[in-house]
């Protein structure tokens, strides 16, 4: 049904944010614009909320349509609503975030995204908009995170060594953690699960590969936890 409406008031647009971790540092999914305004300016995806779709709708519509990622889990990370965060006109922007283990995941660019991929989360290329403001905050939040809740399960491989969960953990917090103190908290946990299986095609001595015990995992990801690092 039409409505009309006397009076102006802003546009809604949902901004992803999406977290991975390679080999050499925690990175992040960037699209580069192919539109004005900033045509050519690398940005996180998103667009604006179609009518009758809610935020986390849209975000994962905008995330498939301009990456090609899908069937993720999105948290909604803060709402960014400054009157000239965009040139055109007066918009808010539910951001959202997301942890993906890279390998599982192949990004095209598509829609109105000239081209997709991943940079270094910390040091990122000039952002369109207020990207840089929303990013860090992401940052923040996952940092945070490490410290109340379990995280590894979205960014590492599906059996992982003791010595790859250590690194995750001391890439988030920018860190370096005492192996010995390390183990022993996250093994008293109870989340991991040691598997019959070392690492392969290792020029040094084949590590035991564990797993996560996923439905304590997932417990633990609603009620939370302290974990302290």
């Amino acid at each position: 049904m039409p409505y009309t409406y006397q009076y102006a008031r802003p546009a809604l647009t949902v901004d992803c944010v999406v977290f991975g971790l390679d080999d050499e540092d925690l990175k992040v999914l960037l699209i580069q614009r192919k539109n004005d305004p900033f045509a050519g300016r690398w940005a996180l995806p998103g667009g604006f909320v179609d009518v009758g779709e809610a935020p986390e709708q849209a975000a994962r519509r905008e995330l498939q349509e301009e990456t090609g990622l899908e069937k993720i889990y999105l948290e909604q990370l803060y709402t960014f609503g400054e009157p000239g965060r965009d040139p055109r006109e007066h918009v808010v922007s539910v951001a959202h975030y997301a942890l993906v283990n890279i390998g599982s995941h192949r990004v095209r660019a598509a829609d109105d995204a000239r081209h997709a991929g991943w940079f270094p989360a910390r040091r990122p290329p000039p952002l369109a908009f207020d990207h840089k403001k929303i990013l860090r905050m992401a940052l923040q939040r996952l940092r945070g995170k490490v410290r109340w809740q379990p995280i590894g399960f979205e960014l590492l491989p599906r059996r992982f060594t003791l010595s790859q969960l250590q690194r995750l953990y001391e890439t988030v917090l920018g860190a370096e953690l005492d192996k010995r103190n390390f183990r022993r908290r996250v093994l008293k946990t109870g989340l991991l699960v040691e598997t019959d299986q070392t690492q392969q095609d290792v020029a040094h001595r084949a590590a035991r590969l564990y797993r996560f015990d996923q439905r304590k995992y997932k417990r633990l990801l609603k009620e939370g936890f302290h974990f302290e690092v």
